[in-house]
């Protein structure tokens, strides 16, 4: 099945995504790129060689791309990319507007990290280094983008990772499925402040996804269910995916490009699910 778009003309527009070095983030942003924008992509460093990829790809649709690093790296396994640091966030931004100029349009808020746990295995140091990056991360973020675009005067779209998570948790995803739920709230919050600057502000909310972050929760899934590594995705895919398939980063990417189009012009403060009735 081929999941890819056409190339559309230039919009003149930027658009700046974190966490696009792989997975769901490279797929929003070369999307966004054949949709006509050019892409500033912020990740953490030693994800370079694979934002170096992304690159070359959105160039290949005659768009500009440029990588911003931002965060200090801790690693873990799920994680995407660190925009704990509030102050590195808006260095990437104003890096951003420098080389590509004030067009900034579009902020995907799409960096985050998944941590599997039982609640009471979950120390301090484990729920706030979710909270910082899923929460803090993804505010900072919001706001830092709304500034720019504030700045600039023509509006523009916020968009961020929400989950089906959002709106039903899971067991032993407790603290993921909380910070998922504030940025349901969030968005709401900054939708309504915003919309008077012509900014719409909306979420994503993807379930199952083929992603290095859902081989991650499948291990730890089937150490906790004491099953074979692969056993608790493709378990989950059979009961509770109405549609069939696991979703594809691709599916998620075209929802952002709705998102971030004219089409949508009525939408905001929503977080929409994007995950084959999985949620249902």
């Amino acid at each position: 099945m081929s999941f890819a778009s056409p190339v559309k003309a230039a919009l003149g527009r930027i658009a700046f995504v974190t966490g696009a070095g792989q997975g769901i983030g490279r797929a929003i942003a070369c999307r966004l790129a054949r949709d006509g924008y050019d892409i500033s992509i912020a990740d953490i460093p030693p994800a370079k060689a694979r934002v170096d990829d992304v690159i070359k790809e959105i160039e290949s649709y005659g768009r500009k791309a440029i990588s911003v690093y931002a965060g200090t790296y801790r690693p873990l396994a799920c994680e995407s990319s660190d925009m704990r640091d509030a102050k590195q966030i808006y260095a990437a931004l104003d890096e951003t507007v420098d080389k590509l100029g004030p067009r900034l349009f579009v902020s995907v808020a799409n960096a985050g990290v998944t941590q599997v746990k039982p609640l009471l295995e979950c120390t301090p140091e484990f729920i706030e280094n979710e909270v910082r990056l899923n929460v803090l991360g993804l505010m900072n973020t919001y706001i830092a983008a709304a500034k720019q675009m504030v700045k600039q005067g023509f509006g523009g779209r916020v968009i961020g990772a929400g989950s089906i998570a959002s709106y039903r948790t899971a067991a032993n995803l407790a603290p993921y499925g909380a910070t998922k739920f504030a940025v349901r709230g969030f968005t709401e919050a900054a939708a309504k402040e915003w919309a008077q600057y012509g900014i719409r502000v909306n979420a994503y909310g993807p379930g199952i996804v083929d992603t290095p972050m859902w081989d991650h929760i499948d291990a730890e899934l089937a150490k906790i269910e004491g099953i074979s590594q692969g056993e608790a995705k493709a378990k989950r895919v059979k009961n509770d995916i109405l549609l069939g398939r696991i979703q594809e980063p691709e599916d998620v990417a075209k929802l952002v490009s709705f998102l971030a189009s004219e089409e949508a012009e009525y939408i905001t403060g929503q977080t929409i699910k994007t995950c084959g009735g999985a949620s249902l």
